[in-house]
């Protein structure tokens, strides 16, 4: 009985660390992408600028 509670524990362990894992790989990548929207809307930005008429 001990063995199967120390291995019950032992699987929610390793599941927490994988979906620990995976929260910082999406993190990373949010962060990534929100960079890249940061970059475009400022491209877009300063080509609005330059628009005749403004």
């Amino acid at each position: 009985m001990p063995w199967t509670l120390t291995a019950a524990v032992l699987l929610a362990t390793a599941g927490l660390l994988v979906l620990g894992l995976l929260a910082v790989r999406l993190w990373a990548d949010v962060r990534s992408l929100a960079r890249a929207v940061d970059s475009a809307s400022r491209a877009l930005a300063a080509a609005a600028a330059d628009l005749p008429g403004r």
